[in-house]
């Protein structure tokens, strides 16, 4: 049933990847190699998350206006809720790379050629709705604190966040609700969609060996959502332009962090990848 192989795989009587337990020094080794992949053919990758930046731009300029204004820091955070699914194409790159093969920028979108693309795509919505209700929570959070009333103009919600007690528990309650949401994408997608693209294993497994990940290294899968944040807020710092360079050595290095957390498939199972 098409239902049961997006959830199961295409094998359903598949085993459950094994978790390696990894140290810190395998993230920050992650790290070099995502960043080795992104100076390999530099050109090509900004090209690819050009959209990144502009997208964010768009953002803060729709949100300039006094009607949308609160959302503006969620929609902004809201880009590390969405980001793994939207770096898929930057996964395939490491993929082809590691492989051998061709690894110019068109062979990103042969993502949707994957036997997994149903699986990836629910896990895909999983997410989106997840970005939704945070921005439903962070509109309510303000509106409880602030009310209904629209801010009258960028300065004076600068000034009425930073100067206030209401807007300082504004940044609190903010940022401690959206940790619980970064929480929950990070512990239930840290390595699903590279594992998609790696083996059709379906979303449950997918997502299950995700938690598996964070519930043997729970420290250092820690780091490395500690790491992404820091470096996406130096990429919105950096007028948006940082995140041509941000998204896509995270998103190699996502791969390669998979790489080290998730053993590979055996040659005996070989049949169930890609």
């Amino acid at each position: 049933m098409a239902h049961f192989h997006v959830i199961a795989g295409g094998n359903s009587k598949a085993a459950y990847p094994n978790v390696r337990r990894i140290g810190v020094a395998d993230i920050f080794n992650s790290l070099r190699q995502g960043l080795d992949d992104f100076w390999t053919k530099p050109s090509h990758y900004v090209f690819l998350c050009l959209i990144y930046p502009v997208a964010g731009v768009v953002l803060a300029h729709w949100t300039s206006g006094a009607n949308a204004l609160p959302l503006l820091f969620p929609l902004m955070s809201g880009f590390a809720l969405v980001g793994p699914f939207a770096a898929l194409g930057l996964y395939e790159i490491s993929r082809r790379r590691e492989l051998g093969l061709d690894t110019s920028w068109q062979h990103a979108l042969e993502v949707r050629h994957s036997p997994a693309v149903p699986a990836i795509l629910a896990i895909g919505v999983m997410l989106a709705a997840i970005f939704i209700l945070w921005l439903l929570v962070a509109q309510s959070l303000y509106i409880s604190l602030f009310g209904p009333e629209r801010p009258e103009s960028l300065v004076v919600f600068v000034q009425e966040v930073f100067t206030t007690p209401r807007g300082w528990q504004l940044i609190l309650y903010g940022n401690i609700i959206g940790f619980f949401f970064a929480l929950a994408v990070l512990c239930t997608t840290v390595v699903a969609f590279p594992l998609l693209l790696d083996r059709d294993t379906g979303a449950a497994t997918a997502v299950y060996t995700s938690m598996k990940a964070v519930a043997v290294n729970p420290l250092e899968i820690m780091l490395w959502g500690l790491i992404v944040a820091v470096l996406l807020v130096v990429g919105f710092v950096l007028f948006f332009a940082g995140l041509a360079i941000v998204i896509p050595v995270l998103g190699h290095a996502t791969w390669h962090l998979y790489r080290k957390v998730v053993e590979p498939v055996s040659v005996s199972a070989s049949g169930t990848g890609r």
